[in-house]
């Protein structure tokens, strides 16, 4: 908490420093529209991720259940870790230096160079360094993200749009379905593992087709909604 804390201090000096203005860019205040958006996109790309394991479960035949440690502190627990790395990432790559590259470059740019940010960011918050074929491959995948996230705020100049986002994917992955970082999380897989073959094509489908449904359907989303006017500053 210490270190959002700090985050926003010195995104208020920054904003303050150099355009004169607060925080008011972030769009924090809980208006319904904002609310109601929230919950809209955190539902749609929760839903897209649990494709893939719901896909998992169909086609090779993973079995899943209910973790033994499971507890209102385990839940509790993941859901603060969650909520404070999606905070610590958007107050860094969608909170005030992109309000300020879009102000002084335009929201193509900005979106553009916060996204390639966002992939060069993921290399060492990964462990990729060093290795080009995964440091591709997570740039590609990162970098796609970090723009459906930027555009988001381009669109809102509000960051309840990318933490729903964002928190809707790496909450049901990297925690409902025990795939992150801090280890089990509400479902687990049952040992031992069935061996069993998929095709090619197969694989593939289970392996993209949530992310770019994610990516798809919340873009298109965006693309309808309302463009927000840059806020003033001073």
């Amino acid at each position: 908490m210490i270190g959002i804390l700090v985050q926003l201090a010195i995104s208020w000096l920054i904003i303050w420093l150099v355009e004169k203005g607060n925080l008011a860019v972030l769009g924090f205040y809980p208006t319904k529209k904002r609310l109601i958006g929230f919950a809209v996109f955190f539902f749609i790309t929760a839903v897209c991720c649990a494709l893939e394991f719901i896909m998992r479960i169909s086609f090779a035949k993973e079995q899943w259940q209910l973790n033994p440690a499971f507890s209102v502190n385990l839940v509790a627990e993941g859901l603060w870790w969650n909520i404070k790395s999606v905070l610590f990432e958007e107050l860094i790559f969608r909170g005030v230096l992109l309000y300020i590259l879009i102000k002084k470059m335009g929201a193509l740019k900005g979106i553009i160079i916060s996204a390639i940010a966002f992939g060069i960011y993921h290399w060492f918050s990964q462990e990729a360094f060093g290795d080009p074929k995964q440091m591709f491959i997570l740039f590609i995948m990162t970098g796609i993200m970090g723009l459906l996230l930027a555009y988001g705020y381009a669109k809102t100049f509000s960051l309840y749009i990318p933490c729903a986002i964002h928190l809707g994917w790496n909450l049901t992955k990297g925690f409902i379905f025990s795939e992150g970082p801090i280890g089990h999380g509400i479902f687990i897989q049952k040992q031992p593992q069935p061996e069993v073959t998929v095709s090619y094509f197969t694989f593939f489908i289970i392996l993209f087709l949530p992310i770019i449904s994610m990516w798809s359907v919340n873009y298109l989303l965006l693309k309808k909604h309302k463009q927000e006017l840059l806020p003033k500053t001073k």
